[in-house]
Formats: structure tokens, sequence, C-alpha cells
């Protein structure tokens, strides 16, 4: 196993991670400025939904999400990478987020949405994003 000393006090790492936010995230609001600009309306975390999604389009009956590559694993990307230090810990971190979000994929097919994931990476080429959801949600 590979153990290296934390350069912070457990409780300061406490108060870092605590401060990671799952909504209104930079990522988030450049898909919410793409859709708008696109004429596109939503709604914002619909509790009442699996996974609660960032945005939710009624009328086209999709949901999507906003995936930080870390956190949900984004395969072959660079922003993925697994920490030098509790390797096990953030392994069973990753292996249940990444259940857990195949599950609320499966649950929410089951209702009979379509089910949209975009990655924080895809948020950094606005207008490949905007193409993305011209491509899914327009034509």
């Amino acid at each position: 196993m590979n153990r290296f000393v934390d350069i912070v006090t457990p409780d300061i790492r406490s108060r870092i991670m605590s401060g990671i936010r799952g909504k209104h995230t930079k990522p988030e609001l450049l898909v919410r400025k793409a859709a708008h600009g696109l004429g596109l309306r939503y709604r914002l975390h619909r509790t009442d939904l699996p996974g609660t999604p960032d945005l939710v389009f009624v009328r086209k009956n999709t949901v999507v999400f906003v995936h930080g590559c870390y956190w949900h694993r984004h395969e072959k990307c660079k922003y993925c990478y697994i920490p030098k230090s509790n390797t096990d810990f953030w392994n069973k971190k990753f292996e249940s987020n990444v259940a857990r979000d195949r599950r609320v994929r499966e649950e929410l097919k089951q209702m009979g949405w379509r089910v949209m994931v975009i990655w924080e990476c895809e948020t950094r080429d606005f207008g490949g994003l905007q193409d993305k959801l011209r491509a899914s949600l327009i034509a």
C-alpha cells in the first residue's frame, strides 16, 4: 500500500473537502449558459428525480448530469487520477460513485428519461459544448 504523510492535519483536510460544492459549480454554470444561449429552458436540481440531475429539460424529456472528471472517473481523461495517499479509501470512494451513477442512469431510463452526461473537461470548449447540446436537444 502506498502511504504518504498528508501535509495538513485531518481537521484541515476535512474542512477543505467539505468545501467542495455539488451544485452551481463552474462547469455546471457553463452548461447552463450554453443551454440558455441556445434558447433551451430547463429546471435545476429536481429532487423528485433519482440522482437530482443538474439540468432537467422537461419538454425534451432529457436530464443532464455535469460530472467532474475526478470524482466520477472520466476514463482516459487527464483530470481523472488517483491520489497517492490513502489509495484504498479513494478507490472505494470512486467505485461507489461510479456504481451510483450507473444505478441512477438506469433508474431514470426506466422512468422514460433520456440521460446525458457532460464531463467537466468538455465544458472547457464552449463552442463544442454548444454543439453537443444542440445535437442532443435541438436536432
